[in-house]
């Protein structure tokens, strides 16, 4: 049974939340406490975190119970060049609740992230926004066909959130999981590589390659896990990706 939701003070804002992290490495610059928040709209076909796609799923409790368990990392945080990341699942399912911890994040003068595939991009208000100081944007593929396949989902609000994001001059680190025979045509990395140049506001790009750690958690829901049968990239696929993405005067990592 799902524990029932405390108490919330005045200004506080009630949320679901997977899991935290607080020692995070990889979901922005420095060491992060990273809020997996729990609700997600798109059903990836490669996602490691299938237990976080029903938001009821996870933990209730208030942006207050957040902050104040953030404040105790605060100072070593920022010692140590991090902040807050807000990840998940997808934190815009929950925009008042993200809102509300991303406000008490700059308060507590912490640097901030939204990791996001930009789908529910109008959910982000300009208030939420001006509170982030970098945004992880997951963009799946480019082409419609294949972000559908992958997805679910259709591709154009996310760019079109990209597009908002670089109107507001906010920074971007792009992710691109790559998939072999899904995601590794050189065509659509090429446009894709284009598009996010043409954003001027790309500080990197992560070429993450596709594994199947996640694979057992698709097992213990009692769903089937489609890309069994799929291997990771070689390096010299991700080597050649990475080059497309630098060609256009991008840093890819």
């Amino acid at each position: 049974m799902t524990p029932s939701l405390p108490q919330a003070r005045p200004g506080s804002v009630s949320g679901w939340v997977h899991s935290v992290e607080t020692g995070g490495t990889v979901d922005g610059p420095g060491i992060r406490y990273v809020l997996f928040m729990s609700g997600c709209p798109l059903r990836c076909l490669y996602c490691h975190n299938p237990d976080t796609q029903h938001m009821h799923d996870g933990t209730r409790t208030t942006s207050t119970e957040v902050l104040e368990d953030i404040a105790l990392y605060a100072e070593f945080l920022k010692r140590a060049h991090g902040g807050l990341t807000l990840s998940g699942g997808e934190p815009l399912v929950q925009p008042e609740f993200a809102a509300a911890i991303l406000r008490g994040a700059k308060a507590l003068g912490m640097h901030t992230a939204l990791d996001t595939s930009g789908f529910l991009g109008n959910h982000a208000d300009d208030h939420l926004l001006e509170d982030v100081d970098l945004v992880l944007l997951d963009i799946k593929a480019f082409s419609e066909k294949t972000y559908r396949h992958l997805t679910g989902v259709p591709l154009r609000p996310t760019l079109e959130f990209a597009e908002r994001l670089a109107g507001m001059n906010k920074r971007i680190w792009l992710r691109y999981v790559l998939v072999p025979n899904l995601t590794d045509d050189a065509a659509e990395i090429d446009g894709l590589a284009e598009f996010v140049a043409g954003l001027g506001v790309v500080d990197r790009v992560d070429v993450l390659p596709f594994h199947k750690m996640g694979e057992h958690k698709w097992k213990a829901l009692g769903r089937k896990y489609m890309l069994t049968d799929t291997e990771p990239p070689s390096h010299e696929l991700v080597e050649r990706v990475r080059g497309q993405f630098q060609a256009r005067g991008l840093r890819a990592d």
